[in-house]
């Protein structure tokens, strides 16, 4: 299937026009067309080489909204006109003991990522959800349940399962105290969800700056970090921490925050943190953790409970010829709090 997308050729250059090949239908493979995709921070560090893994030309994109075309001859799940969605992984080798577990993303042999990945059967490097068509494994597609808005939707396939697999793994749930560390695009769904699931919610943050919008999505207040009288007489007060900074900094001040056995759970920063000290960890039996996404029926289950509870991110549209702009804006932070694409301002496919 011939199609176009926007695609980076190198590390120092802006995406552009591209032409693209999916690859004809296996039998268990559902075909899309994508109606929609979110702008995550990580395809800014991918198509900038941040990480040293890039490989180009490279088609960023993995929180995909779309309605399937055609279907394999094997697929039963989904059928032509159905709405679906795509998230972070698109394969893995689904026999292993993460895999049976649901936790597809640990896959013991390396799950196969949306975009600048190698295609687990040819090895061709994946090509993501910047584009009008794409081609995935039936059992790596997603179904959008019914009065979801397919608009606003895409951003729950990364930043909205990010934040909810630490909210469910550590139990979150009524009389739970949840401090958010951040609160940009992870953030505020992390606020959302944690408040959706029942918790008492607040926003850490350097400055009071941002306390009518943590209000707004629902915190029941914002805690000013660099004042250290309300930082003293918050000690204790949380059961779960989520990180969502994307840099690196300093978690120190903020682990005399959590309870006895609370944790505070990293899903922001990928790389070197500041020095720790072991001192607040040893006198409170404290943890630090990291956190992925999750796997399908996890992502499946939060897409089924941000429809019930009417939870969706709060997005800016654009087209997709605004993207290098985007991700200029990306960069600064000046955006609330998620960008999305409206792929029909992309050109029809190729011939």
């Amino acid at each position: 299937m011939f199609t176009i997308g926007y695609a980076a050729q190198s590390a120092g250059a802006p995406l552009a026009p591209f032409k693209l090949q999916r690859r004809a239908l296996r039998p268990a493979d559902v075909a899309l067309e994508i109606l929609y995709c979110g702008v995550c921070h990580s395809d800014l560090h991918n198509v900038r080489n941040d990480w040293g893994i890039s490989r180009y030309p490279m088609v960023p994109g993995h929180e995909i909204i779309g309605r399937v075309i055609a279907v394999g001859s094997a697929v039963r799940r989904y059928k032509i006109g159905d709405a679906v969605a795509v998230g972070c992984m698109i394969d893995s080798c689904l026999d292993c003991q993460h895999c049976h577990h649901g936790d597809q993303q640990f896959c013991l042999h390396g799950r196969t990522d949306t975009y600048n990945a190698p295609d687990r059967l040819s090895g061709e490097n994946t090509l993501g959800g910047y584009s009008r068509h794409m081609v995935v494994r039936e059992e790596f597609v997603l179904r959008v349940p019914a009065g979801l808005d397919l608009a606003r939707a895409a951003p729950l396939l990364c930043a909205g399962i990010t934040t909810y697999a630490p909210l469910r793994t550590w139990k979150v749930g009524p009389g739970s105290r949840v401090g958010v560390l951040g609160l940009g695009g992870l953030g505020h769904m992390a606020v959302k969800l944690a408040v959706g699931l029942g918790a008492e919610v607040s926003v850490l943050s350097r400055s009071a700056d941002k306390q009518s919008d943590a209000l707004a999505l629902g915190a029941e207040r914002l805690l000013v970090s660099t004042d250290a009288r309300a930082m003293a007489a918050a000690a204790a007060g949380f059961d779960l921490i989520i990180d969502t900074i994307p840099v690196k900094h300093d978690i120190n001040p903020y682990l005399p925050l959590l309870q006895v056995d609370g944790t505070l759970v990293l899903v922001g920063q990928v790389g070197p943190l500041a020095e720790l000290s072991s001192v607040p960890l040893l006198m409170g039996r404290r943890n630090i953790a990291g956190s992925l996404i999750g796997g399908i029926e996890q992502t499946q289950e939060m897409l089924d409970f941000c429809a019930r509870k009417n939870i969706l991110p709060d997005c800016e549209m654009i087209g997709m010829e605004q993207i290098n702009e985007a991700f200029e804006r990306l960069e600064r932070a000046d955006v609330r709090y998620r960008f999305v694409i409206d792929m029909a301002s992309l050109a029809a496919p190729c011939p």
